[in-house]
């Protein structure tokens, strides 16, 4: 006798196989994972038709003719989201950019479970007019999805109790892996195509935008001149990227602008041969690239915000500027470096495996 397996949609990614994001390899674990339980749906953005692939981790995949990211990514979450409510049971949903196709669900009765991803209308940056429309928009976005959704997950203690507060809600805490991850060594090819990897450094990888406080790293480096930093990122997004990778390429010998590396192996090697790597976000929840190097066993520094503090359970060193960075490198021990390492690590192992988060999901998805 067949069984009925649940039809589950993920919904709100490029797709995958990944290629990069948080969301994108979320999506690809849970199809990895959950495949033999549920049938899974991953709908995909706009690619050529050569490129496309009918299944992936036996999952079924759906292109839609518009971008995820910009402004297509509403109309590309939304037609999603309509086609998801004919033909499945469960819609795991991944931010709020498909919100007017919520409502919808009113007529469907399908399960929905919302990933809030962030408090995105905190990240609003530009004139005063215009940022206070955008926040007016983003908030009401956010509570639109909230009030439509059956579970909503987040993936730090900080949003949990944002959406207890707020909507008097108790979410679901689930936070990312980041074991996918491994040490890599340097090789004499990577050595070449990347010079810093034959001497010591500390490293950094992050977009360039401003809630991501590059700039407070390389102010403190340029009074550390015996110290080395990597600062990995995509500086071409935004005009605080482009002016930064202007105003400090090749200006200190200490200071290494690097171009974003999308090869994860090759990142791997920058990442887990670093001494010390830096987490500067200060506007999102736990972060994927947060998880990838706590799992790495990395000694990580972090800004000083509640959601890196509750991702690190209090046990990393957290900075609020240039100054307090230089001082907590001017007066942390080679054992200190060791032991933050390891305490990163034996986190990473109790809460961000994929199986972990998997499992998590399909407790919500049942």
């Amino acid at each position: 006798m067949k069984v009925h397996k649940k039809k589950v949609a993920l919904i709100g990614t490029n797709g995958i196989p990944a290629k990069y994001g948080g969301f994108e390899t979320l999506t690809e674990y849970l199809a990895l994972y959950l495949n033999e339980e549920f049938e899974i749906t991953v709908y995909c953005a706009k690619t050529p038709r050569e490129k496309k692939l009918k299944k992936y981790h036996n999952s079924k995949l759906i292109y839609i003719p518009f971008k995820a990211n910009g402004w297509q990514s509403m109309i590309y979450d939304a037609i999603s989201i309509a086609h998801a409510l004919f033909i499945s049971d469960v819609l795991v949903i991944l931010g709020f950019s498909g919100v007017f196709a919520f409502p919808l669900n009113v007529f469907f009765k399908k399960k929905i479970i919302f990933n809030i991803g962030g408090i995105e209308w905190q990240k609003v940056r530009g004139k005063k007019t215009f940022a206070a429309i955008e926040i007016a928009a983003k908030k009401w976005f956010e509570r639109i999805c909230v009030r439509f959704s059956d579970i909503i997950i987040v993936d730090n203690q900080v949003l949990w109790n944002y959406v207890k507060t707020t909507y008097n809600i108790d979410g679901v805490l689930v936070e990312y892996g980041g074991d996918h991850a491994v040490y890599k060594p340097i090789t004499n090819e990577l050595r070449e195509k990347y010079p810093f990897l034959a001497g010591k450094y500390d490293v950094s990888v992050s977009r360039a935008q401003e809630d991501m406080n590059i700039h407070i790293l390389i102010e403190a480096y340029k009074k550390m001149p015996d110290r080395s930093l990597v600062v990995v990122s995509n500086w071409g997004i935004s005009e605080y990227g482009t002016q930064l990778k202007t105003n400090n390429q090749n200006k200190d010998p200490n200071i290494f602008i690097q171009d974003a590396v999308y090869n994860l192996d090759e990142l791997n090697v920058i990442r887990s041969n670093g001494n010390i790597y830096f987490h500067t976000h200060s506007l999102c929840g736990t972060a994927p690239s947060l998880t990838e190097a706590m799992s790495l066993g990395l000694p990580i520094l972090c800004f000083d915000v509640e959601t890196n503090r509750a991702a690190t359970e209090e046990k990393s060193f957290y900075f609020k500027d240039s100054q307090s960075l230089i001082e907590i490198l001017s007066n942390l021990k080679e054992s200190s470096i060791t032991q933050l390492g390891i305490d990163m690590k034996e986190i990473a192992q109790r809460r961000y495996t994929w199986r972990r988060i998997v499992e998590l999901y399909k407790n919500c998805i049942n």
